[in-house]
């Protein structure tokens, strides 16, 4: 197998592995009970949100962990919610909480929009859906992108008005790997921010990012970036899938997506994590130790991939992730190129997988410009750890045989 499918999961390292091991039947105990056992497993989870948080410029006070980005970034968009809640005999059922089909129960999206929500938050067009969908719930307007995939920053400039709360801009694309000027978008925030001071206007403006597919792969400090909120995940950098963990500065103002203990400041009731966020702790550890030999390896083997593969067009030409590769092949069905390659033993993707496992033609390359007959030949190709320089080379190899075949099918 030779697996190119890394943006949408990596597998657990083996030394995140036994980082995990001894706190799922040794030191089992529950973080919050007295004993000196469960004290003893309290400090080691506190030490490894604060491994994560160091790897972001944060403190562990900072982070609130998640079971997972999408719940992060829900989480993030509660900035929103208004200071007094109906009751919950009052709430409906309709999602807030929203991913890819998954919710738990919040207030509706007409209630939120009955109090004034409709032009508070921007968000980025190109956002995974885990925060469009949420943002399209509080009543967000999207931000569009240039076709390189990067922020307008004119439109931007355009689109803030003095409702506007919060705007949302992932800090690299889970589709193209674009990485994004969030610097700049701060830059851009703290001048709208200053103006408004100067007019006695006191409403809050922050910035939410996802920065899921950057951890391993940037070099990311919170005060650098200039963001409120950042959302990190676990299982796009060698760590456990359904752990991921939110930043949250000292200006934002969340409340709690669920009630219960009031575990992580009250902001997600729940007995820890232990094991997850142990894990979490030793990804991210070794994805600092080694960012920049990384870089240079995923950058040689995305050259290798350019050289050696034939007939295509490069999709994401500039300010990409290095272990990115989009590419277009004119009259050719990417969907039916993956289950092809997949009998070959070449594991790539079309899109975000999951909308390529409902059939939904994706939305990012819809944005940047591109024709339905160039969305449905596009391919991703996303390396990494598993991989060599053989296997990459073997890879260019396979998918130049089978869109030879598929050419000379269609011509024949």
């Amino acid at each position: 197998m030779i697996y190119l499918d890394h943006a949408a999961a990596t597998p657990v390292d083996r030394r995140v592995l036994e980082a995990m091991e001894p706190y799922f039947a040794e030191k089992f105990y529950n973080p919050s009970a007295a004993y000196l056992p469960a004290k003893e497993v309290s400090a080691d989870y506190e030490a490894a949100k604060a491994t994560i948080a160091h790897a972001i410029g944060a403190k562990a006070s900072d982070l609130v962990i998640t079971a997972g980005a999408t719940e992060a970034n829900n989480l993030a968009f509660t900035c929103l919610k208004p200071r007094e809640y109906p009751s919950f005999s009052e709430r409906s059922l309709a999602p807030v909480v929203t991913g890819i089909g998954r919710s738990v129960f919040a207030t509706s999206a007409n209630m939120l929009l009955e109090r004034g929500h409709s032009s508070r938050l921007l968000y980025l067009v190109t956002e995974h859906d885990s925060v469009r969908r949420v943002a399209e719930q509080y009543g967000g307007e999207a931000i569009g992108v240039l076709p390189n995939g990067l922020i307008d920053l004119e439109e931007l400039k355009r689109k803030i008005t003095d409702e506007t709360e919060l705007i949302s801009v992932s800090l690299a694309n889970n589709e193209l790997g674009t990485i994004q000027p969030l610097a700049e978008v701060a830059r851009i925030i703290r001048e709208v921010k200053l103006e408004r001071m100067k007019r006695g206007l006191k409403r809050q403006l922050l910035l939410h990012s996802d920065a899921s597919q950057a951890l391993n792969l940037l070099d990311i400090n919170v005060a650098r970036l200039g963001v409120d909120l950042m959302t990190l995940n676990a299982a796009k950098v060698y760590g456990p899938k359904g752990v991921g963990a939110l930043y949250v500065s000292h200006e934002a103002k969340l409340s709690p997506l669920t009630y219960g203990g009031g575990q992580e400041n009250g902001l997600r009731s729940g007995t820890e994590n232990v094991p997850g966020v142990i894990g979490f702790a030793e990804a991210v550890r070794m994805a600092k130790e080694h960012l920049n030999g990384n870089r240079k390896k995923y950058a040689a083997w995305r050259k290798i991939l350019l050289s050696e593969l034939q007939g295509y067009e490069l999709i994401n030409k500039q300010h990409a992730l290095d272990s990115f590769v989009v590419l277009c092949y004119n009259d050719v069905d990417a969907e039916r190129l993956v289950f092809l390659l997949e009998e070959k033993g070449v594991y790539v993707a079309t899109g975000a997988a999951c909308a390529a496992s409902k059939g939904v033609k994706s939305h990012v390359l819809k944005a940047i410009g591109l024709t339905n007959e160039q969305i449905a030949g596009s391919l991703r190709l996303t390396v990494g750890e598993t991989n060599t320089e053989e296997q990459i080379y073997e890879a260019a190899k396979i998918i130049n045989g089978v869109i030879e075949g598929e050419y000379d099918r269609c011509s024949g």
